[in-house]
């Protein structure tokens, strides 16, 4: 049997509106990129939805608004050490510094009672990550951020469907960054969207989006590239006010296309959320006879987890590796992935930053013990108890 990480639902929809738009050859972002922003504003539950090329991006670009609230360049970003390591990546791509924190093991998120100790005055803002779907501890979070007057942003990446004390992932903080990349309940295949309930960080991660660009015209934002405007607005003079740029910008829009794909699996997106949560739900049922050698992620009654994929973490107590199941989950069609590793110290492109292995002992443990499978929707029961039987095949094989 061949258990695949991931799938992608492209619905009829998608095919009939990719070839609406393929005919009339107006395929830069325009009526369907704003139809999905308003979708998915409405699916989340906020005012504002920004789409934009990648879900990096999106936490890039999230953090670039910092800028026209005083932050400087170099200034300090708080994020747990465990992450994929876009979550780095983007604070470096919008010309922050990265300050790490180790993770709680119990919950895979950054560890609230580490992070006052690394705030500066250099601290501009926190980005907690709902790893594996799991909410982050929002209200800690958000109490220290109250205190020392910084911004929260979400990497909310992986949190499709999470729910924290009665509110959705995503709406928890200042803005929240999602990813619409093909392993993600949403999709557009490649893509990311920022949802915010405050008009004037929209209106910034428009402009930001494009370059910077001034113009407040939501369709001369959007269709730019083409040279259409609907709206010749000027500058105070005579300029063209396509090419007057009002901050340092990105490149970093969604077009048409991705905007259709989208739109389609908005319309079936609880289906797919119905069936994740399915899986997750069993799954985790099912789990808890690999204790103590095996564990996994704990629902706790003011949540719940988003339903992203499943995470499996090696108890300390084992006499075997990841490896060595990874090498059997993978020779018996099962496809795996790492539980990413502790950026500081196992990623080297941040090895410059002079952090020493040692340093986010929880994060690490993570980067070398702990993996993750598919729970998508397209798996069936019959296929969720197989990849259970294997893992009991292995660890009788291993006792």
């Amino acid at each position: 049997m061949k258990i695949p990480f991931g799938t992608i639902s492209i619905t009829q929809k998608s095919k009939d509106l990719i070839k609406q738009i393929l005919d009339s050859n107006r395929v830069s972002g325009g009526k369907y990129v704003r139809e999905l922003e308003k979708k998915f504003a409405e699916l989340i539950g906020t005012k504002e939805a920004i789409a934009v090329s990648s879900g990096t991006d999106a936490d890039a670009l999230a953090l670039a608004v910092l800028y026209d609230f005083g932050a400087k360049r170099g200034d300090e970003i708080i994020i747990p050490a465990l992450s994929f390591v876009s979550t780095g990546n983007a604070v470096l791509q919008a010309g922050f510094t990265p300050i790490f924190v180790d993770i709680d093991r119990k919950t895979l998120n950054i560890d609230p009672s580490k992070v006052e100790q690394v705030i500066t005055d250099r601290t501009k803002a926190i980005m907690p990550v709902h790893l594996m779907g799991k909410p982050a501890d929002m209200d800690a979070i958000n109490g220290i951020a109250k205190r020392h007057n910084l911004f929260v942003i979400e990497d909310a990446a992986e949190g499709y469907g999470a729910i924290y004390k009665n509110k959705p992932v995503g709406t928890l903080g200042d803005m929240a960054a999602f990813s619409l990349y093909v392993a993600h309940m949403i999709t557009t295949a490649e893509g990311g969207m920022v949802v915010t309930n405050r008009p004037d960080f929209a209106e910034i991660l428009r402009s930001l989006r494009a370059h910077g660009r001034a113009c407040k015209c939501e369709s001369c934002v959007l269709n730019v590239s083409s040279g259409q405007c609907d709206k010749r607005f000027k500058y105070g003079d005579n300029r063209d006010i396509r090419f007057i740029f009002e901050r340092i910008g990105f490149s970093a829009k969604m077009n048409e296309l991705e905007a259709a794909i989208g739109l389609g699996n908005i319309d079936i997106y609880p289906q797919i959320l119905k069936k994740r949560r399915e899986n997750l739900l069993y799954m985790m049922d099912k789990f808890r006879e690999f204790k103590p050698y095996l564990y996994t992620l704990e629902e706790e009654p003011f949540e719940q987890i988003g339903p992203h994929a499943f995470a499996i973490i090696l108890s300390e107590e084992v006499n075997f590796s990841r490896d060595k199941l990874v090498y059997f989950l993978e020779k018996h069609g099962i496809d795996t992935r790492s539980l990413f590793l502790s950026m500081p110290t196992q990623c080297p492109g941040f090895e410059y930053l002079g952090h020493k292995l040692g340093e986010f002992p929880n994060a690490e443990y993570m980067g070398d013990n702990g993996l993750h499978i598919g729970i998508h929707q397209d798996m069936k029961k019959g296929e969720l108890d197989y990849v259970v039987n294997v893992i009991r095949d292995f660890l009788s094989g291993v006792k």
